[in-house]
């Protein structure tokens, strides 16, 4: 199995959460090896995918460099991920990428009408070999091995839509485009409000995030899944996972995740080389793991 990149460039123009401003996002094709490397066109600076260029986890994954972030990365990654994508250049000409409704859909078709293309290296994954959590109270994110890639998550709010959920993933490509990608980002109306005081969330409305009242979803149109709510924070998970910089073959587990808590798990995992081993998927001891992404 062979590193990927898209066919063709390819872009959009979405509304960024925050500023409310339109944003245009465009992706263009890269060469092995290359990883996925973020650039500001309107500064001129290129960020490249890493935990330590994360400068921010409160309301979504920031990176930075030099002072200037681009924000909520984490829709568009979950696709990239998703979809097994190795090498990719994302340019914005804004701080944040474009929320489009609050899911990864948009970006899984903007992914197909570009198309995947084969390069010549070998793939590279990272398999998990130990067991690692960040606990903080009753919340906790934790890797673990395992054959293949398992995303399994628990989410307890005191309001009487979402109450107790918990998603499995088995993740493959079918079943995150399935399952996954159209699950949005989810807020209550008292944030909303708060944040948007604040200057934030000047984009955030009902056509791209789902918004709560103290009884209800507000959203003329519903849920597009009864348990929406847990399976968008799988996707996030996804996303925010790709930190790593590669694929990873365990098993995901979480309570009461978060945008912090993933963060700090990708630190955790890469801070001991006895946490994982990277291997090249040659042969055909890798067909199992060629099927997740076709």
């Amino acid at each position: 199995m062979y590193q990927t990149t898209i066919k063709k460039a390819v872009e959009l123009v979405g509304i960024g959460l925050h500023k409310g401003s339109p944003v245009r996002l465009r992706l263009e094709p890269l060469e092995d090896n290359s990883g996925i490397v973020f650039y500001r066109s309107d500064v001129d600076v290129a960020i490249s995918l890493s935990p330590q260029n994360v400068v921010n986890t409160k309301m979504a994954t920031v990176i930075g460099k030099d002072g200037y972030v681009i924000s909520t990365i984490e829709h568009l990654l979950s696709a990239v991920y998703a979809y097994g994508i190795d090498n990719l250049k994302v340019i914005v000409d804004a701080d944040e990428v474009p929320v489009m409704d609050g899911s990864s859909a948009s970006f899984c078709m903007l992914l197909d009408e570009a198309g995947i293309q084969e390069l010549n290296a070998p793939k590279k994954v990272m398999m998990i070999k130990k067991d690692i959590i960040v606990q903080e109270g009753d919340k906790y994110v934790k890797l673990s091995p395992s054959p293949d890639l398992k995303y399994d998550f628990k989410i307890k709010f005191p309001h009487p839509v979402i109450k107790n959920q918990e998603y499995v993933l088995e993740f493959t490509k079918e079943s995150y485009k399935n399952e996954i990608a159209r699950a949005r980002t989810f807020g209550f109306l008292h944030e909303v409000q708060y944040l948007r005081s604040k200057g934030l969330a000047l984009g955030g409305s009902l056509e791209n995030a789902i918004v709560l009242d103290e009884k209800k979803v507000l959203n003329p149109e519903g849920l597009r899944f009864s348990d929406e709510f847990v399976r968008h924070k799988i996707l996030d998970a996804i996303g925010d996972m790709s930190l790593i910089g590669m694929n990873f073959v365990g098993n995901y587990e979480a309570m009461a995740g978060s945008h912090d808590l993933n963060h700090k798990l990708t630190i955790e995992l890469l801070k001991n080389p006895e946490n994982f081993e990277v291997i090249e998927l040659v042969g055909e001891k890798t067909m199992e793991l060629e099927k997740a992404y076709v």
